[in-house]
Protein backbone atom coordinates (compact mmCIF):
# COMPACT_ATOMS: atom_id res chain seq x y z
CA UNK A 1 0.00 0.00 0.00
CA UNK A 2 1.46 3.19 -0.83
CA UNK A 3 1.80 6.36 1.74
CA UNK A 4 1.58 9.87 1.85
CA UNK A 5 4.56 9.93 3.78
CA UNK A 6 6.35 8.88 6.72
CA UNK A 7 3.76 8.36 9.67
CA UNK A 8 1.16 9.59 7.72
CA UNK A 9 -2.04 7.82 7.24
CA UNK A 10 -1.93 4.85 3.91
CA UNK A 11 -3.31 6.05 1.04
CA UNK A 12 -6.76 5.06 0.58
CA UNK A 13 -7.44 3.31 -3.40
CA UNK A 14 -11.07 2.85 -4.63
CA UNK A 15 -11.99 0.52 -8.09
CA UNK A 16 -14.84 2.18 -9.87
CA UNK A 17 -16.91 -0.50 -11.91
CA UNK A 18 -19.44 1.13 -14.51
CA UNK A 19 -21.74 -0.89 -16.94
CA UNK A 20 -22.76 1.69 -19.43
CA UNK A 21 -25.37 -0.87 -20.86
CA UNK A 22 -26.39 -3.01 -17.38
CA UNK A 23 -30.40 -3.19 -18.41
CA UNK A 24 -29.63 -4.64 -21.84
CA UNK A 25 -26.52 -6.93 -20.51
CA UNK A 26 -28.93 -7.92 -17.84
CA UNK A 27 -31.48 -9.12 -20.72
CA UNK A 28 -28.87 -10.80 -23.02
CA UNK A 29 -27.77 -12.94 -20.01
CA UNK A 30 -30.81 -13.44 -17.85
CA UNK A 31 -33.58 -14.23 -21.29
CA UNK A 32 -31.26 -15.70 -23.73
CA UNK A 33 -34.69 -16.56 -25.51
CA UNK A 34 -34.91 -12.71 -26.55
CA UNK A 35 -32.10 -12.67 -29.09
CA UNK A 36 -32.77 -16.06 -30.46
CA UNK A 37 -34.01 -14.27 -33.71
CA UNK A 38 -30.73 -12.18 -34.37
CA UNK A 39 -29.46 -9.64 -33.25
CA UNK A 40 -29.47 -5.58 -33.28
CA UNK A 41 -29.94 -2.24 -31.65
CA UNK A 42 -32.02 -2.72 -28.34
CA UNK A 43 -33.20 0.36 -26.07
CA UNK A 44 -34.97 -0.13 -22.56
CA UNK A 45 -37.79 2.30 -23.06
CA UNK A 46 -40.00 4.25 -19.91
CA UNK A 47 -43.20 6.33 -19.74
CA UNK A 48 -41.96 9.84 -18.61
CA UNK A 49 -45.04 12.36 -18.34
CA UNK A 50 -47.10 10.24 -21.05
CA UNK A 51 -44.67 9.18 -22.98
CA UNK A 52 -42.28 6.55 -24.37
CA UNK A 53 -38.83 7.95 -23.90
CA UNK A 54 -35.46 5.43 -24.06
CA UNK A 55 -33.65 4.64 -20.40
CA UNK A 56 -30.85 2.86 -21.64
CA UNK A 57 -29.25 1.86 -24.96
CA UNK A 58 -26.86 -0.80 -26.33
CA UNK A 59 -23.60 -0.50 -28.17
CA UNK A 60 -25.10 -0.71 -31.14
CA UNK A 61 -28.05 1.56 -30.50
CA UNK A 62 -25.33 4.25 -29.77
CA UNK A 63 -23.12 3.46 -32.46
CA UNK A 64 -26.25 4.38 -34.73
CA UNK A 65 -26.67 8.19 -32.77
CA UNK A 66 -29.71 7.04 -30.13
CA UNK A 67 -29.26 8.21 -26.97
CA UNK A 68 -31.11 8.06 -23.30
CA UNK A 69 -33.94 10.71 -23.41
CA UNK A 70 -35.06 10.54 -26.79
CA UNK A 71 -38.31 9.75 -27.72
CA UNK A 72 -39.57 6.18 -28.93
CA UNK A 73 -41.08 7.43 -31.98
CA UNK A 74 -37.92 9.25 -33.01
CA UNK A 75 -35.19 6.54 -32.59
CA UNK A 76 -38.07 3.73 -34.65
CA UNK A 77 -37.77 6.92 -37.41
CA UNK A 78 -34.15 6.33 -37.35
CA UNK A 79 -34.25 2.74 -36.60
CA UNK A 80 -37.23 0.49 -37.85
CA UNK A 81 -36.20 -2.69 -36.65
CA UNK A 82 -35.30 -1.49 -33.06
CA UNK A 83 -35.29 -4.17 -30.54
CA UNK A 84 -37.66 -2.69 -27.64
CA UNK A 85 -37.88 -3.59 -24.20
CA UNK A 86 -39.33 -2.47 -21.16
CA UNK A 87 -37.80 -1.35 -18.12
CA UNK A 88 -37.85 -3.24 -14.66
CA UNK A 89 -35.14 -0.99 -12.29
CA UNK A 90 -35.96 -3.31 -9.28
CA UNK A 91 -34.60 -6.10 -11.94
CA UNK A 92 -31.44 -4.09 -12.69
CA UNK A 93 -30.87 -2.86 -8.52
CA UNK A 94 -31.52 -6.96 -7.53
CA UNK A 95 -28.60 -7.67 -10.12
CA UNK A 96 -26.39 -4.98 -9.51
CA UNK A 97 -26.09 -6.25 -5.98
CA UNK A 98 -25.90 -10.02 -7.04
CA UNK A 99 -22.85 -8.45 -8.80
CA UNK A 100 -21.99 -6.81 -5.63
CA UNK A 101 -21.81 -9.15 -3.73
CA UNK A 102 -19.69 -11.26 -6.49
CA UNK A 103 -17.15 -8.75 -5.84
CA UNK A 104 -16.40 -9.32 -2.14
CA UNK A 105 -13.91 -11.96 -3.58
CA UNK A 106 -11.95 -8.90 -4.20
CA UNK A 107 -12.53 -6.49 -1.22
CA UNK A 108 -14.97 -6.74 2.03
CA UNK A 109 -15.90 -3.22 1.48
CA UNK A 110 -18.20 -2.84 -1.77
CA UNK A 111 -21.03 -0.85 -2.53
CA UNK A 112 -22.96 -0.46 -5.44
CA UNK A 113 -22.48 3.22 -6.86
CA UNK A 114 -25.65 4.65 -8.80
CA UNK A 115 -27.55 2.91 -10.49
CA UNK A 116 -25.49 1.00 -12.88
CA UNK A 117 -21.42 0.56 -11.00
CA UNK A 118 -20.33 -0.60 -8.08
CA UNK A 119 -17.70 0.81 -5.87
CA UNK A 120 -14.45 -1.17 -4.11
CA UNK A 121 -12.67 -0.16 -1.31
CA UNK A 122 -9.29 -1.86 -2.55
CA UNK A 123 -6.96 -0.23 0.12
CA UNK A 124 -4.54 -3.39 1.13
CA UNK A 125 -6.19 -5.94 -0.70
CA UNK A 126 -4.15 -5.36 -4.09
CA UNK A 127 -0.75 -7.34 -3.20
CA UNK A 128 -3.31 -10.63 -3.40
CA UNK A 129 -3.57 -10.61 -6.75
CA UNK A 130 -0.19 -8.66 -7.73
CA UNK A 131 -1.23 -5.18 -7.40
CA UNK A 132 -3.93 -2.66 -8.08
CA UNK A 133 -4.32 -3.15 -11.47
CA UNK A 134 -3.75 -6.59 -11.50
CA UNK A 135 -6.85 -6.87 -9.04
CA UNK A 136 -9.07 -4.77 -11.52
CA UNK A 137 -7.98 -6.34 -14.60
CA UNK A 138 -9.60 -9.56 -13.17
CA UNK A 139 -12.33 -7.84 -11.65
CA UNK A 140 -13.00 -6.46 -15.76
CA UNK A 141 -12.10 -9.73 -17.41
CA UNK A 142 -14.33 -11.44 -15.05
CA UNK A 143 -17.63 -9.80 -15.61
CA UNK A 144 -16.81 -9.96 -19.57
CA UNK A 145 -17.07 -13.01 -19.51
CA UNK A 146 -19.95 -13.48 -18.11
CA UNK A 147 -21.10 -11.18 -20.93
CA UNK A 148 -21.28 -7.53 -19.33
CA UNK A 149 -19.38 -4.58 -20.40
CA UNK A 150 -17.48 -2.73 -18.02
CA UNK A 151 -15.15 0.03 -17.45
CA UNK A 152 -12.86 0.37 -14.62
CA UNK A 153 -10.66 3.07 -13.15
CA UNK A 154 -8.67 3.33 -9.60
CA UNK A 155 -8.33 6.46 -7.77
CA UNK A 156 -7.79 7.83 -4.29
CA UNK A 157 -11.43 8.99 -3.46
CA UNK A 158 -14.19 7.34 -4.61
CA UNK A 159 -15.77 10.38 -6.93
CA UNK A 160 -12.73 10.15 -8.74
CA UNK A 161 -12.74 6.95 -9.75
CA UNK A 162 -16.57 7.23 -10.21
CA UNK A 163 -15.90 10.03 -12.46
CA UNK A 164 -12.80 8.29 -13.99
CA UNK A 165 -14.60 5.22 -14.91
CA UNK A 166 -17.88 6.78 -17.07
CA UNK A 167 -15.65 9.64 -18.89
CA UNK A 168 -12.99 7.26 -20.31
CA UNK A 169 -10.04 9.23 -21.65
CA UNK A 170 -7.06 9.12 -23.46
CA UNK A 171 -4.34 8.05 -20.56
CA UNK A 172 -2.90 10.53 -18.12
CA UNK A 173 1.20 10.88 -16.68
CA UNK A 174 -1.15 10.90 -13.29
CA UNK A 175 -4.44 11.03 -11.14
CA UNK A 176 -4.28 14.42 -11.02
CA UNK A 177 -4.15 15.25 -14.85
CA UNK A 178 -6.73 12.80 -15.67
CA UNK A 179 -9.10 14.40 -13.54
CA UNK A 180 -8.22 18.01 -14.31
CA UNK A 181 -8.99 16.73 -18.28
CA UNK A 182 -12.43 15.17 -17.38
CA UNK A 183 -15.43 17.06 -18.66
CA UNK A 184 -17.41 19.59 -16.36
CA UNK A 185 -20.23 17.20 -16.70
CA UNK A 186 -18.10 14.56 -14.59
CA UNK A 187 -19.21 17.04 -11.43
CA UNK A 188 -22.71 15.56 -11.55
CA UNK A 189 -24.48 18.79 -11.34
CA UNK A 190 -27.71 19.12 -13.03
CA UNK A 191 -27.61 19.61 -16.72
CA UNK A 192 -28.23 23.40 -16.61
CA UNK A 193 -25.67 24.10 -14.11
CA UNK A 194 -23.40 22.53 -16.67
CA UNK A 195 -24.70 24.11 -19.42
CA UNK A 196 -24.59 27.60 -17.74
CA UNK A 197 -20.43 26.59 -16.64
CA UNK A 198 -19.40 25.45 -20.36
CA UNK A 199 -21.51 29.30 -21.27
CA UNK A 200 -18.83 30.65 -19.07
CA UNK A 201 -15.47 29.12 -21.07
CA UNK A 202 -15.23 26.11 -18.35
CA UNK A 203 -15.32 22.99 -20.10
CA UNK A 204 -13.02 20.96 -17.95
CA UNK A 205 -12.42 20.46 -14.41
CA UNK A 206 -8.99 22.28 -14.59
CA UNK A 207 -10.94 25.43 -15.82
CA UNK A 208 -12.81 25.60 -12.68
CA UNK A 209 -9.85 24.42 -10.57
CA UNK A 210 -7.99 27.46 -12.16
CA UNK A 211 -10.72 29.77 -10.57
CA UNK A 212 -10.84 31.24 -7.04
CA UNK A 213 -13.28 29.54 -4.94
CA UNK A 214 -15.06 32.27 -3.85
CA UNK A 215 -15.98 33.61 -7.49
CA UNK A 216 -17.27 29.82 -8.55
CA UNK A 217 -19.62 29.84 -5.51
CA UNK A 218 -20.89 32.83 -6.00
CA UNK A 219 -22.36 32.15 -9.08
CA UNK A 220 -23.24 28.48 -9.32
CA UNK A 221 -23.17 27.92 -5.75
CA UNK A 222 -21.74 25.78 -2.99
CA UNK A 223 -22.17 22.62 -4.52
CA UNK A 224 -19.74 23.10 -7.80
CA UNK A 225 -17.27 23.55 -4.97
CA UNK A 226 -18.16 20.55 -2.60
CA UNK A 227 -18.23 18.67 -6.19
CA UNK A 228 -15.01 20.23 -7.47
CA UNK A 229 -12.97 19.42 -3.98
CA UNK A 230 -14.22 15.97 -4.00
CA UNK A 231 -13.01 15.14 -7.18
CA UNK A 232 -9.37 17.21 -6.91
CA UNK A 233 -9.24 14.58 -3.49
CA UNK A 234 -9.76 17.46 -1.05
CA UNK A 235 -12.45 15.66 0.70
CA UNK A 236 -14.79 12.49 -0.10
CA UNK A 237 -17.59 10.82 1.16
CA UNK A 238 -16.88 7.45 3.31
CA UNK A 239 -17.81 4.33 1.35
CA UNK A 240 -20.66 2.67 2.99
CA UNK A 241 -20.59 -1.13 1.96
CA UNK A 242 -22.89 -3.56 1.22
CA UNK A 243 -22.10 -5.88 3.91
CA UNK A 244 -21.44 -5.03 7.26
CA UNK A 245 -17.95 -6.30 9.25
CA UNK A 246 -18.53 -9.64 10.23
CA UNK A 247 -17.72 -11.11 13.47
CA UNK A 248 -16.39 -14.31 11.87
CA UNK A 249 -15.11 -14.69 8.45
CA UNK A 250 -13.80 -17.95 6.89
CA UNK A 251 -12.97 -18.03 3.02
CA UNK A 252 -12.37 -21.45 1.19
CA UNK A 253 -10.58 -21.31 -2.55
CA UNK A 254 -10.27 -24.33 -4.91
CA UNK A 255 -7.64 -24.36 -7.43
CA UNK A 256 -10.65 -26.28 -10.20
CA UNK A 257 -14.49 -24.74 -9.91
CA UNK A 258 -16.60 -27.61 -8.31
CA UNK A 259 -19.64 -28.11 -10.28
CA UNK A 260 -21.77 -29.97 -7.39
CA UNK A 261 -24.15 -28.16 -5.25
CA UNK A 262 -23.95 -31.05 -2.95
CA UNK A 263 -20.19 -31.55 -2.68
CA UNK A 264 -20.36 -27.19 -1.58
CA UNK A 265 -22.97 -27.76 1.27
CA UNK A 266 -20.31 -30.83 2.33
CA UNK A 267 -17.13 -27.99 2.43
CA UNK A 268 -19.49 -25.56 4.25
CA UNK A 269 -20.13 -27.76 6.57
CA UNK A 270 -16.57 -28.29 7.62
CA UNK A 271 -16.56 -24.45 7.20
CA UNK A 272 -19.05 -24.33 9.65
CA UNK A 273 -17.22 -26.22 12.14
CA UNK A 274 -14.32 -24.17 11.99
CA UNK A 275 -16.38 -20.84 12.82
CA UNK A 276 -17.83 -22.53 15.33
CA UNK A 277 -14.32 -22.92 16.98
CA UNK A 278 -13.57 -19.44 16.82
CA UNK A 279 -16.85 -18.64 17.83
CA UNK A 280 -16.58 -21.19 20.86
CA UNK A 281 -13.20 -19.01 21.71
CA UNK A 282 -14.76 -16.12 22.06
CA UNK A 283 -17.57 -17.54 24.03
CA UNK A 284 -20.06 -16.53 21.60
CA UNK A 285 -22.63 -18.17 19.42
CA UNK A 286 -24.15 -17.19 15.95
CA UNK A 287 -27.45 -15.12 15.78
CA UNK A 288 -26.47 -15.05 11.65
CA UNK A 289 -24.74 -16.71 9.46
CA UNK A 290 -24.45 -15.77 5.61
CA UNK A 291 -23.12 -18.66 2.67
CA UNK A 292 -22.14 -16.89 -0.35
CA UNK A 293 -21.48 -19.36 -3.39
CA UNK A 294 -18.99 -17.41 -5.63
CA UNK A 295 -19.03 -18.89 -9.18
CA UNK A 296 -16.46 -18.71 -11.90
CA UNK A 297 -18.31 -16.47 -14.18
CA UNK A 298 -18.45 -13.67 -11.10
CA UNK A 299 -21.98 -14.21 -10.17
CA UNK A 300 -22.69 -15.09 -6.17
CA UNK A 301 -25.32 -16.68 -4.27
CA UNK A 302 -25.82 -15.51 -0.91
CA UNK A 303 -27.66 -17.77 1.57
CA UNK A 304 -28.74 -15.98 4.90
CA UNK A 305 -30.32 -18.00 8.07
CA UNK A 306 -31.08 -16.18 11.32
CA UNK A 307 -32.04 -18.06 14.54
CA UNK A 308 -34.06 -17.12 17.74
CA UNK A 309 -31.03 -17.91 20.02
CA UNK A 310 -27.22 -18.19 19.83
CA UNK A 311 -25.63 -21.19 18.04
CA UNK A 312 -22.31 -22.41 16.86
CA UNK A 313 -23.31 -26.08 16.25
CA UNK A 314 -22.02 -27.20 12.85
CA UNK A 315 -24.90 -29.67 11.92
CA UNK A 316 -27.78 -27.68 13.12
CA UNK A 317 -26.34 -24.57 10.92
CA UNK A 318 -26.25 -26.80 7.98
CA UNK A 319 -29.56 -28.02 8.10
CA UNK A 320 -31.08 -24.57 8.53
CA UNK A 321 -28.77 -24.18 5.23
CA UNK A 322 -30.26 -27.00 3.50
CA UNK A 323 -33.95 -26.26 4.61
CA UNK A 324 -33.13 -22.47 2.75
CA UNK A 325 -32.32 -23.98 -0.11
CA UNK A 326 -35.29 -26.58 -0.39
CA UNK A 327 -37.36 -23.13 0.27
CA UNK A 328 -35.69 -21.25 -2.81
CA UNK A 329 -38.20 -20.41 -5.79
CA UNK A 330 -34.92 -20.68 -7.77
CA UNK A 331 -32.42 -23.27 -6.76
CA UNK A 332 -28.71 -22.51 -7.00
CA UNK A 333 -27.15 -23.08 -10.21
CA UNK A 334 -23.68 -23.90 -10.17
CA UNK A 335 -23.19 -22.90 -13.50
CA UNK A 336 -19.42 -23.71 -14.96
CA UNK A 337 -18.87 -24.35 -11.00
CA UNK A 338 -18.33 -22.34 -7.41
CA UNK A 339 -14.56 -21.29 -7.24
CA UNK A 340 -14.85 -19.85 -3.83
CA UNK A 341 -17.69 -20.22 -0.30
CA UNK A 342 -17.11 -18.12 1.90
CA UNK A 343 -19.06 -18.39 5.12
CA UNK A 344 -19.93 -15.24 7.48
CA UNK A 345 -21.36 -14.07 10.68
CA UNK A 346 -22.39 -10.97 10.39
CA UNK A 347 -24.11 -11.10 14.18
CA UNK A 348 -22.88 -13.30 16.90
CA UNK A 349 -23.86 -12.85 21.26
CA UNK A 350 -23.20 -14.05 24.49
CA UNK A 351 -22.81 -18.07 24.80
CA UNK A 352 -22.46 -19.23 28.40
CA UNK A 353 -21.66 -23.01 28.63
CA UNK A 354 -25.00 -25.46 28.49
CA UNK A 355 -25.64 -28.16 31.35
CA UNK A 356 -26.71 -31.30 29.98
CA UNK A 357 -29.54 -33.14 31.36
CA UNK A 358 -28.72 -36.05 33.80
CA UNK A 359 -31.12 -38.51 32.54
CA UNK A 360 -28.97 -38.71 29.21
CA UNK A 361 -27.68 -35.33 27.85
CA UNK A 362 -31.11 -34.31 25.95
CA UNK A 363 -30.79 -30.62 25.20
CA UNK A 364 -32.66 -28.03 27.08
CA UNK A 365 -36.51 -27.51 25.97
CA UNK A 366 -36.12 -23.99 25.13
CA UNK A 367 -33.15 -24.85 22.75
CA UNK A 368 -35.55 -27.65 20.95
CA UNK A 369 -38.43 -25.15 20.88
CA UNK A 370 -35.69 -22.08 19.26
CA UNK A 371 -34.91 -24.96 16.71
CA UNK A 372 -38.18 -25.69 15.72
CA UNK A 373 -39.17 -22.02 15.52
CA UNK A 374 -35.57 -21.27 13.20
CA UNK A 375 -37.13 -24.24 10.76
CA UNK A 376 -40.67 -23.16 10.70
CA UNK A 377 -39.41 -19.29 10.13
CA UNK A 378 -37.16 -20.45 7.05
CA UNK A 379 -39.98 -22.51 5.33
CA UNK A 380 -42.79 -20.30 5.85
CA UNK A 381 -41.34 -16.83 5.77
CA UNK A 382 -39.25 -14.65 8.31
CA UNK A 383 -42.65 -12.65 9.19
CA UNK A 384 -45.02 -15.50 9.58
CA UNK A 385 -43.61 -16.89 12.99
CA UNK A 386 -43.63 -13.90 15.21
CA UNK A 387 -43.75 -13.34 19.16
CA UNK A 388 -45.45 -10.55 20.79
CA UNK A 389 -42.69 -8.13 22.16
CA UNK A 390 -44.11 -5.67 25.37
CA UNK A 391 -44.16 -1.87 24.19
CA UNK A 392 -44.27 1.52 26.29
CA UNK A 393 -47.68 2.14 26.08
CA UNK A 394 -50.47 1.25 29.14
CA UNK A 395 -53.36 1.00 26.11
CA UNK A 396 -54.14 -2.69 25.88
CA UNK A 397 -54.13 -2.73 21.99
CA UNK A 398 -51.16 -0.59 21.93
CA UNK A 399 -49.34 -2.67 24.55
CA UNK A 400 -47.32 -5.36 22.60
CA UNK A 401 -46.10 -5.40 18.68
CA UNK A 402 -45.77 -8.55 16.95
CA UNK A 403 -42.34 -9.04 15.55
CA UNK A 404 -40.58 -12.20 13.85
CA UNK A 405 -39.99 -14.54 16.19
CA UNK A 406 -36.24 -14.92 15.03
CA UNK A 407 -35.40 -11.39 16.15
CA UNK A 408 -33.05 -9.88 18.71
CA UNK A 409 -35.35 -10.07 22.24
CA UNK A 410 -34.94 -6.89 24.51
CA UNK A 411 -33.07 -8.59 27.99
CA UNK A 412 -35.33 -8.57 30.93
CA UNK A 413 -35.10 -9.49 34.60
CA UNK A 414 -36.38 -12.58 36.19
CA UNK A 415 -37.62 -10.73 39.10
CA UNK A 416 -40.09 -8.82 36.38
CA UNK A 417 -41.12 -11.64 34.87
CA UNK A 418 -41.83 -14.00 38.26
CA UNK A 419 -43.70 -10.60 39.30
CA UNK A 420 -45.74 -10.51 35.78
CA UNK A 421 -46.67 -14.07 35.73
CA UNK A 422 -48.33 -13.78 39.37
CA UNK A 423 -49.32 -16.83 41.60
CA UNK A 424 -50.17 -20.20 39.45
CA UNK A 425 -53.96 -20.23 40.53
CA UNK A 426 -54.62 -16.89 39.62
CA UNK A 427 -56.29 -15.61 36.68
CA UNK A 428 -54.33 -14.17 33.79
CA UNK A 429 -54.60 -10.11 34.16
CA UNK A 430 -54.92 -9.81 30.16
CA UNK A 431 -56.46 -11.63 27.82
CA UNK A 432 -54.48 -14.54 25.23
CA UNK A 433 -56.67 -13.05 22.06
CA UNK A 434 -57.14 -9.33 21.45
CA UNK A 435 -59.71 -8.03 19.06
CA UNK A 436 -58.18 -4.57 16.32
CA UNK A 437 -60.13 -2.84 16.98
CA UNK A 438 -62.42 -3.83 19.59
CA UNK A 439 -65.52 -4.89 18.99
CA UNK A 440 -68.79 -2.70 20.04
CA UNK A 441 -71.68 -4.88 22.28
CA UNK A 442 -74.89 -3.96 23.89
CA UNK A 443 -74.75 -3.96 27.73
CA UNK A 444 -77.32 -4.01 30.26
CA UNK A 445 -75.76 -1.80 33.45
CA UNK A 446 -76.60 0.08 36.13
CA UNK A 447 -75.94 4.14 35.79
CA UNK A 448 -73.70 5.83 36.34
CA UNK A 449 -70.61 3.61 36.21
CA UNK A 450 -72.00 -0.40 37.25
CA UNK A 451 -70.84 -3.71 36.36
CA UNK A 452 -72.50 -5.17 33.41
CA UNK A 453 -75.39 -7.66 33.77
CA UNK A 454 -76.01 -9.15 30.24
CA UNK A 455 -74.67 -8.07 27.15
CA UNK A 456 -75.12 -9.13 23.28
CA UNK A 457 -72.65 -10.26 21.17
CA UNK A 458 -72.55 -11.25 17.57
CA UNK A 459 -76.40 -11.70 18.15
CA UNK A 460 -75.68 -13.80 21.31
CA UNK A 461 -77.22 -12.90 25.04
CA UNK A 462 -74.52 -13.53 27.76
CA UNK A 463 -75.70 -13.63 31.32
CA UNK A 464 -72.76 -11.83 33.62
CA UNK A 465 -72.19 -14.60 36.37
CA UNK A 466 -69.24 -13.39 37.95
CA UNK A 467 -66.73 -10.09 37.33
CA UNK A 468 -64.11 -8.54 38.57
CA UNK A 469 -63.44 -4.48 37.69
CA UNK A 470 -63.46 -2.03 37.10
CA UNK A 471 -59.90 -1.24 36.20
CA UNK A 472 -59.43 2.38 34.72
CA UNK A 473 -57.23 2.93 32.41
CA UNK A 474 -56.80 6.32 30.98
CA UNK A 475 -55.78 8.23 27.76
CA UNK A 476 -52.37 8.64 26.54
CA UNK A 477 -53.16 12.60 26.54
CA UNK A 478 -50.11 12.93 25.05
CA UNK A 479 -50.71 11.10 21.80
CA UNK A 480 -53.40 12.68 20.14
CA UNK A 481 -54.88 9.87 18.62
CA UNK A 482 -53.67 6.83 19.92
CA UNK A 483 -56.59 6.20 22.43
CA UNK A 484 -59.25 6.82 19.77
CA UNK A 485 -61.86 4.14 18.89
CA UNK A 486 -63.77 4.38 15.95
CA UNK A 487 -63.48 8.39 15.41
CA UNK A 488 -63.96 9.10 18.93
CA UNK A 489 -61.43 12.09 19.32
CA UNK A 490 -58.33 12.04 21.60
CA UNK A 491 -59.52 8.54 23.14
CA UNK A 492 -61.35 8.72 26.42
CA UNK A 493 -60.84 6.78 29.89
CA UNK A 494 -61.86 3.36 29.62
CA UNK A 495 -63.37 1.28 32.93
CA UNK A 496 -62.15 -2.49 32.17
CA UNK A 497 -63.96 -5.84 33.37
CA UNK A 498 -63.14 -9.34 33.43
CA UNK A 499 -66.54 -10.87 33.14
CA UNK A 500 -67.67 -14.71 32.94
CA UNK A 501 -71.36 -15.79 31.40
CA UNK A 502 -73.00 -18.55 32.70
CA UNK A 503 -71.49 -20.96 30.35
CA UNK A 504 -68.05 -20.11 31.53
CA UNK A 505 -66.34 -18.32 28.96
CA UNK A 506 -64.30 -15.09 29.79
CA UNK A 507 -64.56 -12.06 28.37
CA UNK A 508 -62.56 -8.67 28.62
CA UNK A 509 -65.09 -5.76 28.24
CA UNK A 510 -65.06 -2.40 28.82
CA UNK A 511 -67.15 0.99 29.04
CA UNK A 512 -65.37 3.88 26.92
CA UNK A 513 -66.17 7.13 28.60
CA UNK A 514 -66.47 8.65 32.19
CA UNK A 515 -70.70 9.26 32.25
CA UNK A 516 -71.46 12.69 32.07
CA UNK A 517 -67.98 13.97 31.85
CA UNK A 518 -66.58 12.54 28.84
CA UNK A 519 -70.14 10.96 27.26
CA UNK A 520 -73.34 11.48 28.03
CA UNK A 521 -74.03 7.50 26.66
CA UNK A 522 -71.19 5.66 27.10
CA UNK A 523 -70.36 2.90 24.57
CA UNK A 524 -69.17 -0.87 25.50
CA UNK A 525 -66.57 -3.15 24.02
CA UNK A 526 -65.43 -6.44 23.89
CA UNK A 527 -61.50 -5.85 23.79
CA UNK A 528 -60.58 -9.61 23.85
CA UNK A 529 -61.35 -13.18 24.99
CA UNK A 530 -59.34 -15.47 27.67
CA UNK A 531 -58.74 -19.17 27.47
Amino acid sequence: MTMDGIGQTPMRRYLALSFPFLPVDRLRIARPDLWAAGDGPAVVVETVRGAMRLCSVDADALAIGLAPGMTLADARAREPDLRVFDADPHADQDWLERLCDGCARYTPNAAPDGAAGLMLDISGCGHLWGGDEALAADAAARLERHGLRVRHAIASSPEAAHALARFPGPPAPDEDAAVRRLPVEALGLDAADSVALRRAGLRTVGDLASRPAATLAARFGEEAIDALDALLGRGHRPLAPRRPRAAVRIDRLFAEPIGSTAYALTILEEMAAQAGERLAERGEGGRRFEAVFFRSDGLAFPLRVETSLPVRDAPAILRLMRERIDSLSDPIDPGFGFDMLRLTVPQAEKLAPTQLALEGGEARREDSVAALVDRLSIRAGRARIQRLAPRDSHMPEQAQLALPAVEPRAPESWLERADAAGEPDDPPLRPLHLFDPPQPIEVMAQLPDGPPHRFRWRRGLHDVARYEGPERIAPEWWRAKDGAIAGDGIGRTRDYYRVEDARGRRYWIFRHGLYGAEATHPAWYIHGLFA
